[in-house]
């Protein structure tokens, strides 16, 4: 570990510790909010159990796959209205006034639309990372240099080449930016979706642990889907950084 990743790590390490502290001397109710070790024994028997894992592979599913749904449409749709001025035209309105909603707030009429099996669950994370990709990709698009792409074609470029030697780089940094988001809201919206009429999955451990006040557990809930969370977001950040290997940025002092 180097040292700018043993800093990084004095802030949760010390909340953690003060966390656990608070909770042995009594000022924090167990009844309320377990300590640390508590947590992580608790973890510890699901995981030995199974439990934790059945769980954990479910909700990582789900959100693979909505996430790739979401993605792939946000990234179309935002390549279609960036593009094309017919598909700016088409599009991007629509879009627009779709993303003012929020979409956890469409949770009863997507169970009308599509149950409250599997597809419930899925659909909820591809909406959740639909408008971020799709935004970013279109902003991103339309943040490339004119200049660039006139110079591209003076050059013999093709449409094609363009896109990929001239607008595909100037975009990426943008559409990097818009998957991070995408995740947070997947996470997000997976959140809610497993405590909809789920059998499976993180949330649906969390709701069951809540009837039967089993906070330990719940709290547990949480710290796997921050864990998650976090993960998801160092794996994008070292694509990000090979990907954009060419690209200097401002580095803090």
């Amino acid at each position: 570990m180097t040292g700018r990743h043993a800093r990084r790590a004095i802030t949760p390490v010390a909340v953690l510790v003060l966390w656990e502290a608070a909770s042995r001397a009594g000022a924090i109710a167990e009844e309320k909010l377990p300590a640390p070790s508590t947590v992580l024994a608790t973890g510890w028997r699901l995981a030995r159990s199974g439990d934790l894992g059945s769980h954990l592979a479910d909700s990582l599913t789900r959100a693979a796959l909505g996430l790739l749904i979401g993605g792939l449409l946000g990234l179309l749709a935002g390549s279609v209205a960036g593009l094309l001025r017919l598909g700016d035209d088409l599009v991007d309105p629509p879009v627009q006034m779709a993303r003012m909603l929020p979409h956890l707030a469409l949770v009863p009429l997507v169970i009308v639309w599509v149950g409250i099996d599997e597809s419930l669950k899925v659909t909820l994370v591809a909406l959740g990372a639909f408008f971020p990709v799709y935004l970013n990709t279109y902003a991103g698009i339309r943040d490339v240099d004119e200049r660039l792409v006139e110079a591209a074609r003076s050059c013999g470029l093709s449409a094609l080449d363009r896109v990929r030697h001239v607008v595909l780089p100037g975009s990426l940094p943008s559409l990097f930016l818009g998957l991070r988001l995408a995740i947070a809201a997947a996470w997000l919206s997976l959140v809610v979706g497993e405590q909809v009429a789920a059998q499976s999955g993180i949330g649906f451990m969390m709701m069951e642990a809540r009837e039967f006040s089993q906070i330990d557990v719940v709290v547990l809930g949480l710290f796997v889907y921050g864990l998650l969370g976090l993960a998801s977001d160092l794996i994008l950040r070292v694509a990000e950084r090979r990907a954009l290997a060419w690209r200097v940025g401002l580095k803090a002092s």
